[in-house]
C-alpha cells in the first residue's frame, strides 16, 4: 500500500492535468463552432464556383460542416470525461481525437495533390457551360451569370470565348457581360468586360480556400495537444488508482 505522502504527490498532478485539459477542451469546442461556421460560409459564398466544379468538390463545405459538428459533440464528451476523471473515457477521447486528426491530414494531402485537377475541372466545366448557355436553363447558366456579374468578367480566358457559342450566334453577348447595368450588348464588344473569368475565379478560390485550409490545418495540429493531455491524464489517474489500492 502506498504511503500518504506518495498519494499527495500524485493528486496535484491530476488536478493540474484536469484544469489544462478542460481549458483545451473548451477551446477545441470553439474550433468546432469555427469550422462549422466556415463550412456554412463556404457553402454560401463559394456556391457559384463549386457548382461549376465536379460533384466531389461541392462536398467540401459539407465535409467542414460535418467535421465541425463532430468536434462540437466530441468536445462536449471530452469535457464530461475530464470532469468525471474516467481513465477509459479519456482514452476513448484521445482515440477519437487521433482518428479525426488522421482524417483531416489525409483530406489536406488529397486537396493539395489534386489542386491542379480542380483548376482544370473548373475551366473545362466553365467552357462547357458557355457552350450550353441558356439551352436547358440549368443551374450552370445561372452560375455563369452570377460569376460574370459579380467579378465583372466575360468568358473563360476573355470575352472572345463567347463568339464560339450558339448563344452568341443567336443573340450576341449575354447581359451579364455588360460593363454597365441593363445594357443590351448584342455583338458590341465595346459594351462588355474584356477580362476573362478563369483567372479571377482561381484567385478568389485560392485565397478563400487558403483561409479554409489554414484554419483546418490549425485545428488538426491543435488536436495533437489534446491527444497528449488526455493520454497523460488517463495514465496519471490509472497510476494513482493502483497506488491507492
Amino acid at each position: 500500500m502506498a504511503s500518504p505522502s506518495r498519494r499527495l504527490q500524485t493528486k496535484p498532478v491530476i488536478t493540474c492535468f484536469k484544469s489544462v485539459l478542460l481549458i483545451y477542451t473548451f477551446i477545441f469546442w470553439i474550433t468546432g463552432v469555427i469550422l462549422l461556421a466556415v463550412g456554412i460560409w463556404g457553402k454560401v459564398s463559394l456556391e457559384n464556383y463549386f457548382s461549376l466544379l465536379n460533384e466531389k468538390a461541392t462536398n467540401v463545405p459539407f465535409v467542414l460542416i460535418g467535421t465541425g459538428t463532430v468536434i462540437i459533440l466530441l468536445g462536449t464528451f471530452g469535457c464530461f470525461a475530464t470532469c468525471r476523471a474516467s481513465a477509459w473515457m479519456l482514452k476513448l477521447y484521445a482515440m477519437f481525437l487521433t482518428l479525426i486528426f488522421l482524417v483531416e491530414l489525409v483530406a489536406a494531402i488529397v486537396g493539395f495533390v489534386f489542386r491542379h485537377e480542380i483548376k482544370n475541372s473548373f475551366k473545362n466545366n466553365y467552357e462547357k457551360a458557355l457552350k450550353q448557355y441558356n439551352v436547358t436553363g440549368d443551374y450552370r447558366s445561372d452560375a455563369v451569370d452570377k460569376i460574370q456579374n459579380t467579378l465583372h468578367c466575360c468568358g473563360v480566358t476573355d470575352y472572345r470565348d463567347w463568339k464560339n457559342t450558339n448563344y452568341y450566334l443567336e443573340k450576341g453577348f449575354p447581359k451579364s457581360c455588360c460593363k454597365l447595368k441593363d445594357c443590351s450588348p448584342q455583338r458590341d464588344a465595346d459594351k462588355v468586360n474584356n477580362e476573362g473569368c478563369f483567372i479571377k475565379v482561381m484567385t478568389i478560390i485560392e485565397s478563400e480556400m487558403g483561409v479554409v485550409a489554414g484554419i483546418s490545418f490549425g485545428v488538426a495540429c491543435f488536436q495533437l495537444i489534446g491527444i497528449f493531455l488526455a493520454y497523460c491524464l488517463s495514465r496519471a489517474i490509472t497510476n494513482n488508482q493502483y497506488e491507492i489500492v
